[in-house]
């Protein structure tokens, strides 16, 4: 038993696999349950992690409440939301004149901070009940507080917001935003994250590869051994510089001022990713994202991407910086990237004062698993 899985043939205009639902195509492989979906599997919802008072965002929770309800107004509206917060009669209050309310779930529990794709379940595709991987979230290498946070899942697992199997894994230390999978069996992301010392340090590369293939049933790691945004808290997450859009569609950020100081390692982030193929060796598609222009809070440069963007069932939502002609373009990028979408900006310049931006504060979750 397994999930079918179409493949066009090579002559044809398009190469990448598709997760064909009951339509024949004429080469058909067969992806084997468990696997690792990629982010537009078919969704039952997102999870957002609502900030408050008792978080990093107190000095400016105005600012970032009001971005919070544009995602969340924009994410109801086309499908399931589930809002983590210890004061959910306060966030109800702050959304439901503007909010699909029939739409949003909330999960009553204790919070570090907001960030959702990295102390979110990771979810396995199994024959009958989906996985839930809970990993252990240090703060992104021992950064911050991450206590609270990392019971979220469990804790969602307990009260049966979240419908799944549970598994244990907070043994090895893994953000959300620190892998991308094409559902395929290929997961990309970077040695600088998966490799710091501060994270799974008892292990070398060859060690972490082994465990994630066997943890998530790879048939390969891609490794991006450049890239980096200055002000970015996570040691280089890969939502921050590229991003499967397809099996063979990588959408990536591109620098071409060589006065920016992400230049040389931006460009060979892009060398590098010219070289990478697809699982029938066939170069990907590489679609380049702007670099945004730099913004800066007291002299210190902000992490802002359109890497950053959240694949839904029907639409895109990615971010914007107020930069009119970087955003169009990035919007211009998603839309060649997943034509039949909607592409949506949501400002995130409040988010990337806390060195994130819109993938990072959400988590998807395949069909079955938020009812």
């Amino acid at each position: 038993m397994g999930i079918i899985v179409g493949l066009p043939r090579s002559g044809g205009s398009e190469k990448d696999l598709q997760l064909n639902f009951g339509k024949i195509i004429a080469e058909q492989v067969e992806v084997r349950a468990p696997h690792l979906p990629a982010e537009w599997y078919p969704q039952s919802g997102i999870q957002l992690t609502w900030p408050h008072v008792g978080t990093d965002w107190a000095h400016m929770l105005k600012e970032v409440q009001e971005c919070f309800v544009n995602l969340v107004r924009e994410i109801a509206k086309r499908e399931i939301v589930l809002i983590v917060t210890p004061e959910p009669e306060a966030v109800k209050k702050q959304i439901e004149a503007t909010v699909n309310m029939d739409n949003v779930r909330f999960l009553e529990c204790e919070t570090n901070d907001t960030w959702a794709r990295d102390h979110g379940a990771i979810t396995m595709i199994d024959e009958g009940t989906p996985s839930l991987l809970d990993f252990t979230f240090n703060g992104w290498g021992l950064k911050f507080a991450s206590d609270l946070d990392n019971q979220i899942t469990r804790h969602a697992v307990e009260a049966e917001v979240l419908k799944g199997r549970y598994v244990n894994r907070l043994g090895f230390v893994l953000e959300g935003g620190a892998i991308e999978s094409d559902g395929m069996g290929t997961l990309l992301t970077t040695s600088e994250c998966l490799l710091s010392p501060n994270r799974n340090g008892q292990l070398n590369r060859v060690e972490i590869e082994e465990y994630l293939k066997s943890t998530f049933h790879l048939q390969r790691v891609l490794w991006l051994d450049h890239g980096y945004l200055a002000g970015d808290d996570t040691d280089s997450h890969i939502d921050t510089l590229a991003r499967f859009c397809s099996s063979s569609i990588i959408a990536y950020v591109k620098c071409d001022n060589k006065d920016d100081e992400h230049y040389e390692a931006l460009q060979a982030m892009e060398k590098q990713l010219q070289t990478f193929r697809t699982l029938s060796g066939e170069p990907y598609q590489l679609l380049a994202l702007p670099m945004a222009n730099k913004v800066e809070e007291s002299g210190e440069r902000l992490p802002a991407t359109y890497a950053n963007f959240l694949i839904m069932n029907n639409a895109i939502l990615y971010p914007t910086y107020n930069q009119p002609e970087n955003d169009k373009k990035a919007q211009e990028i998603l839309q060649q990237a997943f034509p039949k979408h909607e592409v949506i900006g949501i400002d995130c310049r409040a988010l990337i004062k806390q060195h994130g931006s819109l993938h990072c504060v959400t988590m998807q979750y395949p069909l079955g698993v938020i009812k």
